[in-house]
Order: structure tokens, then C-alpha cells, then sequence
């Protein structure tokens, strides 16, 4: 009796350690943080003098360009995006702008933030001029993009499209109706736009010509975060519970692959890219930056976003070739292949 008793004793402990053991390689299994990390990274850390949100950049040369972001956040460069310089603008100092979108043609540039800005540039940005928008103009300016000699784009944050071609002077709405507030804006270079709801529960489409946007139901339970282009015009997806899907036919947008879920470690992804080689790049919160050379098949980490203590928000590759990821309080990386 005192023998079982002992036993007993003895066993207890054992069997705790063993259950907590298989408790871990369970949970293991359903949380998967083991991806490779890769060798070597081809991003560089920039320093940047400031803890606003970098939001979008532009350039107007191989060298020359600005950065802009959160709490009038503009920065210029002129060695490619190596160092970057605090820029002033002639704005109220009441007034905490948030500048979200960026473009040139040439020397002719645009900004658009929030609330209701809208700047204009004739000479590479050494000077810009306020545009003030019609206060009927439905939603925030939202994405500024540059077509030519006078000409852009601007769409707010409820999916209203407009066109100038007097330098800002006056405006033509593209498309009759709004989408609804958005989450997620973006635009292809062939016109295109997509847009996700600000609940991420369905997303639409609008092509030049078009009088309405084309709502589309979401592809799954989980809620779309993003929204983008492919390299090749086809559509790709990021939706909660960290699942990226991509869609074969740009004619057919509810056409969309099985989900990809590169790593499951809580973190969702916010941005997706394509970089010269044709790899694909998706980042997201605490640091997550991966890479997949293969179509998605396979991915790795990349050692030097991991060391970032930022969530990156946004991937940009440019045509020529430079490339930039976004993160929060000042954190950026440059690409330096």
C-alpha cells in the first residue's frame, strides 16, 4: 500500500512533464513559426530623424525624390534614397497633416492628404502650391497620381475619381458614384483601381469607361485587409488570419487561388510586392518581412526586417528599379539588391 502510494508519488511529476511536452508539440503544430531565414538580406536600413509614419515616396530622377507621411511628414533625398533631409512645408502649424500619397511627372509633382489637402509642384518640389479642393468633394483626397504636363488623378477615401488638365484648376469626376469608405485604394498604371471596404467585407473594381464601381464579394470568412496589382495586371490578395491569395485573370476577378499562409505567428501581412528577380515580398506587423522566389510555393524570412522593431505597412518597387519597405515610427528600408 505504501508502495502504490509512493509510486504514485513519483509518476505525478512524470506524467505533468509529459503532458506539458505534448501539450507543446501540439500547440507547435498548429502555430507555425519555423520558416528558414535567409542568408543574407537584400534590404539596408535608412535612418530617418523622425518618428512619424513614412507613408508613400515618389521621385522625379534616379536621385532626386521626397517621402512623405504622418504629422507633415516630408523628407527629400538626392542619392536615391541612401539619406533623406527634413523638407518644410507653408502649411497652417495648427493643422496636423497627414500626407498619404506622392507622385511626379517629370518636375510636375502632387501630394494629397488629410484632411482636405491637395499640393502642386512645377519644379521638382522645390515649391508647392496649395490647391483648394470644392468642399462638396465627396471624401478626403486619399491617392494623387501624375499623367502628364498639367494632367492627374485624385481619389478619396470613398472611391471618388477625378481628372485635371489645368494644373489642378479645375476637376471632372470619372466615375457617377462613390465605393464607400475604404480601407484600401489603389491604382494600376494602365488606370485601373481596386478598392476594400472599411470593414474588409467585400472589395470593388473600376476600369476607365466604367459609369459605377463593381462590388465583389469577399473570396472566404476572413476579411480582406489589402488589395493590389500583380506585375503582370492580375490582382492579389491579403486577408486577416495572415492568408495571401492571387487571382490568374484579370478579366475574371472573382476568380482567386487556394489560400497561401506562409507562416501562421498572430502577425498579419499589410503589403505585397513583386522585386526585379520577380520574387514576391509580403510584410506586416512586428517586424514580419518574407520572400518567396518560387510563385508562393516556398518562403523564407528576411533577418533584416525581423530586426526591425516597427510593423511595415507598405512595399514599393519602382520601375527603375529601387525599391523601399515602409514601416511605422520612421522605419525604413532601402533596397540594395
Amino acid at each position: 500500500m505504501h508502495l502504490h502510494r509512493l509510486t504514485r508519488r513519483l509518476l505525478s511529476p512524470l506524467l505533468s512533464l509529459l503532458l506539458l511536452v505534448g501539450l507543446g508539440f501540439g500547440l507547435s503544430g498548429c502555430v507555425t513559426t519555423g520558416l528558414p531565414i535567409a542568408s543574407a538580406s537584400p534590404w539596408q536600413p535608412v535612418p530617418l530623424d523622425t518618428r512619424a509614419n513614412p507613408l508613400d515616396l515618389a521621385f522625379t530622377d534616379q536621385s532626386h525624390g521626397f517621402l512623405v507621411g504622418s504629422n507633415r511628414l516630408i523628407l527629400e533625398t538626392d542619392d536615391g534614397g541612401a539619406s533623406w533631409a527634413k523638407r518644410a512645408l507653408d502649411l497652417p502649424e495648427e493643422e496636423n497633416f497627414r500626407l498619404l500619397s506622392i507622385d511626379f511627372n517629370g518636375k510636375e509633382g502632387w501630394i494629397a492628404g488629410q484632411p482636405g489637402l491637395l499640393l502642386h509642384s512645377t519644379d521638382a518640389g522645390q515649391n508647392w502650391s496649395r490647391l483648394f479642393l470644392d468642399t462638396k468633394l465627396p471624401g478626403e483626397p486619399y491617392l494623387i497620381t501624375a499623367l502628364g504636363k498639367g494632367e492627374a488623378e485624385l481619389a478619396t477615401n470613398v472611391g471618388a475619381v477625378y481628372n485635371t488638365r489645368d494644373g489642378g484648376q479645375s476637376w471632372q469626376a470619372e466615375v457617377s458614384d462613390a465605393a464607400g469608405a475604404v480601407r484600401d485604394l489603389r491604382r494600376s498604371p494602365d488606370g485601373r483601381y481596386v478598392s476594400v471596404s472599411s470593414l474588409g467585407n467585400f472589395f470593388a473594381t473600376w476600369d476607365p469607361g466604367q459609369a459605377t464601381w463593381q462590388p465583389h464579394q469577399r473570396v472566404s470568412s476572413q476579411r480582406v485587409q489589402s488589395l493590389g496589382f500583380q506585375p503582370n495586371g492580375n490582382l492579389w490578395m491579403v486577408t486577416r488570419g495572415a492568408q495571401l491569395r492571387f487571382n490568374s485573370d484579370a478579366a475574371n476577378v472573382d476568380d482567386w487561388s487556394k489560400p497561401v499562409i506562409p507562416i501562421t505567428n498572430g502577425y498579419g501581412y499589410l503589403d505585397m510586392a513583386w522585386d526585379p528577380s520577380g520574387a514576391i515580398w509580403t510584410g506586416g506587423g512586428s517586424g514580419t518581412l518574407l520572400t518567396s522566389p518560387d510563385g508562393g510555393q516556398t518562403w523564407q524570412k528576411d533577418p533584416v526586417g525581423a530586426a526591425q522593431p516597427t510593423n511595415f505597412s507598405r512595399i514599393a518597387f519602382l520601375p527603375d528599379g529601387k525599391g523601399f519597405v515602409l514601416g511605422e515610427r520612421g522605419s525604413l528600408l532601402r533596397w540594395v539588391g
